[in-house]
């Protein structure tokens, strides 16, 4: 038996690296940090609370059979969680826990406000439409987890947002800050949030809104002298989703009023669901102290639905409609509309009409008439993992070395042009476009960006180089 902590964990490595998918292991098992190893007890640290919860829902049994095989059958499990103090003057510190106790990870009780203790407030803010004392959630029903085809791209943001439906406001992950690319399905995710509370918890009040609705509410409770009336209102729900929070930009009384009732339902245990086309470190024109917020909990990201995914999707559609569309016309359809979850249900809509209204069958020949008219009319949008075989096939390299940790200067340029173009010809945000590149963070991706912008200043080589990749891109 291997006698230190490290020994330990990296036999336990090896065992679990077997036993998951490859993106799996990169994101749950490789940030783990062993601590000590004490009469069969091992501790490990792991970077934050959402962290620890994952790991004891999703692989706690191969955690324990891990270590029972490496140590032996009394072998237990602590963590260290490190906890986040979510103060400028005060340093993250450890929590630590044994295997399954999520009990020490419970927000400590809060004092309740007087005016909430009668169990109602006074004067809501009643929007048209919404009762008093019944509150329309605005949700959609089919908008639910059922109708939201898992995959690579999603699976943590949706494993995080039911985890938040099955108990709203008692996870570590509050807020869920959900951030994608338009039509990556955002909306739809925060709203299968809210229709699974309510399907669970019917008796607890539930708001969907965009942050424009938002905006325009607030700024006629203003006109009319009703913005304490607004505040009181949105305090009184216990799940609120607030889809598109980026449009709260540059608008300063709209977040400062935002940053009241984000306090008011944190501090009583309510549950907050934001989205964005962008991270929170991406989010140009936010008060700072409203962005450390909505860094409290977890943002987790959508990203473009890989091949096997796209094909689920379109499944799933026909399916649901009870079409039988051939193998090969979907494949077809999932190989040309790679950015959008949006696009590529459009497109299944519009090859279906044709195909109705011109009584025809669907076949190969329909569906390419279809993309590509609706490529010239629609402006497609090249995906990440084309730019990367472009520029590869460019440069004559395996598309793997790309993403490799090799520091050759050729296989670095390739991989920094790659990021130039992603940034400059995707809507993929900097965090994404490092994350499949390479598994970069986003600094890289801009320090690429300059390092291109440099180069094809100063070396007409290169930027030859760079201006023929562009033009096989735009092919």
């Amino acid at each position: 038996m291997p006698k230190s902590y490290v020994e330990v964990w990296s036999k336990c490595l090896q065992i679990i690296r077997d036993n998951v998918p490859k993106i799996s292991f990169r994101t749950w098992f490789e940030p783990i940090v062993p601590i000590k190893l004490e009469e069969s007890v091992l501790t490990l640290q792991v970077p934050s609370t959402f962290f620890y919860e994952f790991l004891e829902e999703q692989y706690l049994d191969l955690l324990r059979k891990t270590l029972q095989k490496v140590i032996g059958t009394n072998a237990r499990l602590e963590y260290h969680v490190i906890m986040d103090n979510s103060s400028e003057n005060r340093k993250p510190y450890t929590v630590k826990i044994p295997a399954n106790d999520k009990s020490k990870l419970v927000n400590k009780p809060v004092q309740v406000p007087l005016d909430m203790e009668a169990g109602a407030i006074k004067n809501p803010f009643v929007i048209p439409g919404i009762k008093k004392l019944h509150v329309d959630p605005q949700l959609n029903p089919e908008s639910n987890f059922k109708n939201f085809v898992e995959g690579e791209c999603n699976r943590l943001a949706r494993a995080a947002g039911y985890a938040v439906a099955e108990n709203p406001g008692k996870t570590a992950f509050n807020p869920l800050f959900i951030y994608g690319a338009s039509g990556l399905g955002k909306t739809h995710l925060s709203q299968a949030i809210g229709v699974e509370v309510k399907n669970r918890f019917p008796e607890k009040i539930v708001l969907y809104v965009n942050a424009n609705k938002f905006v325009t509410q607030y700024m006629e409770a203003t006109r009319n002298n009703n913005r304490n009336d607004f505040i009181h209102f949105y305090q009184m729900m216990d799940v609120l989703i607030v889809d598109d929070v980026h449009y709260f930009a540059k608008k300063e009384g709209t977040q400062e009023i935002f940053f009241q009732i984000f306090n008011h339902l944190h501090q009583m245990g309510k549950q907050l669901v934001l989205t964005s086309d962008k991270p929170p470190v991406e989010l140009n024109g936010m008060e700072q102290r409203l962005l450390s917020r909505f860094k409290w909990g977890l943002s987790a990201e959508l990203q473009e639905p890989d091949f096997e995914t796209r094909i689920k999707i379109l499944k799933t559609k026909t399916y649901k409609d009870g079409i039988e569309i051939a193998e090969e016309v979907l494949e077809y359809i999932a190989s040309h509309i790679t950015s959008s979850v949006r696009e590529l249900e459009g497109a299944l809509i519009s090859l279906l009409a044709q195909a109705t209204l011109n009584r025809k069958d669907i076949t190969i020949g329909l569906a390419k008439d279809m993309i590509d008219k609706l490529v010239k009319s629609t402006k497609r949008e090249i995906s990440i993992d084309y730019i990367q075989k472009v520029v590869c096939n460019y440069f004559n390299m395996p598309v793997e070395l790309i993403g490799s940790k090799t520091r050759k200067r050729e296989i670095v340029q390739a991989r920094q042009i790659a990021m130039y173009f992603a940034k400059h010809m995707t809507k993929a945000s900097l965090a994404s476009i490092g994350s499949s590149i390479g598994g970069k963070d986003h600094a890289t991706v801009l320090h690429a960006c300059k390092t291109v912008n440099n180069l094809m200043d100063t070396d007409k080589h290169f930027k030859t180089d760079v201006e023929e990749i562009e033009k096989r891109l735009k092919m």
